[in-house]
């Protein structure tokens, strides 16, 4: 017999959750305090978990977003009680009719277990269980619809993201979008990459640095850099920003892998007034700090600026964070709260759908690429080069 529908239909979103993050049973296993087979059960449909709680920990380590949550318990919910139905219900009998035709010698009579064919029949007499497991299908495959289409954020096509609890969805006032492969300067930045050095790509110009790390699989090293740009949906209804916050979802320790370094020092640049944030901190802040514009002859000073901030459709704002580690493996995102015309909410800001990333790099190998030979090397050796 086929798993039940809604059970089939909760699996199916608990192994969207798992693709989106990208790592592998065990890894995502550690973090949620379960074996790597139990969380393959999940995902096939092979089990139901008994608490909603390790599934909320699952969606919350893949960056999912209030609207998801609330519709992953919903099919959690269906699917718990199609659970508990199968376990209630006894296997039912199965009518010993096989041994009948013994008991006829005569092939030409008729098959006295003809009588017998209408026990055969509870189900078609009996289609209340049949037209309510069809009506609970109908409602998770709707919230799974409500699941697809509500994707995660993404860079290149923003879109609005769930309003404040106990209010109705309605279209944000705002769009918003990020940029996650920033490097300080346009010059300056550091990755993590689990390969030799003759198996890394020279650095690619910072354009090119979102394919670069991935396809190297390259964390940010020490420092991730995160740009928000808000613009609202009306020239002249403001929306007031009034809030930005971190949300650290994982902590491991700093990744043993190589730190590759994109540069070999920049000049005069422009660091524009941006929020910093200390991840290493039990409960992280993001914190305006003053800017500098060193691209000219004299060092100037950028000052910080901090909520709240006024947006329009003329009138954007962009919002630039630091984030820095030096003793875990961080996984965060951010939540910004707005207001407008009535109206409040909190919108969560990742990194197309996943959590930001950053790892320590202290105590790792570190590598720059010496451009005339062609290939990594260590300080040192640029140090006997130079």
């Amino acid at each position: 017999m086929s798993k039940d529908a809604a059970v089939e239909e909760f699996a199916g979103l608990v192994r969207a959750l798992k693709a989106r993050d990208g790592r592998s049973y065990e890894a995502l296993g550690r973090r949620l305090s379960v074996s790597a087979s139990t969380l393959h059960r999940y995902c096939s449909g092979a089990t139901v978990p008994e608490e909603f709680a390790v599934v909320d920990r699952l969606a919350l380590l893949c960056g999912a977003e209030e609207e998801e949550r609330r519709v992953l318990e919903a099919a959690w919910t269906e699917a718990d009680r199609a659970r508990r139905r199968a376990a209630s219900l006894a296997p039912t009998p199965v009518p010993a009719v096989s041994a009948a035709p013994e008991s006829n010698p005569d092939p030409t009579a008729p098959d006295p277990t003809a009588p017998e064919a209408p026990r055969a029949r509870p189900r078609r007499g009996a289609p209340a269980p049949l037209l309510v497991a069809a009506a609970v299908a109908l409602v998770v495959l709707a919230l799974a619809a409500a699941l697809l289409s509500h994707p995660t954020r993404t860079a290149s096509a923003p879109t609005p993201a769930s309003t404040a609890p106990g209010r109705t969805a309605a279209p944000l006032p705002f769009t918003w979008s990020t940029g996650s492969q920033l490097w300080e300067g346009g010059c300056g930045h550091t990755y993590l990459v689990d390969r030799a050095p003759r198996a890394v790509a020279p650095p690619p110009v910072a354009a090119d640095s979102g394919a670069w790390a991935g396809t190297h699989g390259a964390v940010h090293g020490g420092e991730a850099m995160v740009r928000i740009t808000v613009q609202g949906r009306s020239p002249s209804d403001a929306v007031v920003l009034h809030a930005l916050h971190v949300r650290v979802v994982d902590r491991a320790a700093p990744l043993p892998w190589n730190a590759y370094r994109m540069d070999n020092g920049c000049g005069g640049a422009v660091t524009p007034r941006h929020f910093a944030v200390d991840l290493d901190r039990p409960r992280p802040l993001a914190r305006p700090v003053d800017g500098l514009d060193a691209s000219g002859a004299e060092v100037r000073k950028i000052p910080a600026v901090s909520f709240p901030y006024k947006v329009t459709s003329s009138d954007p704002e962009e919002l630039l964070v630091s984030a820095r580690t030096v003793s875990c493996d961080c996984r965060w995102y951010l939540e910004l709260e707005w207001s407008a015309g009535g109206r409040t909410g909190t919108v969560r800001i990742t990194d197309g759908g996943k959590p930001f990333r950053a790892s320590g790099t202290r105590g790792r190998p570190a590598y720059v690429h010496d451009s005339a030979e062609g290939r990594w090397i260590t300080d040192s050796d640029l140090g006997q080069t130079g």
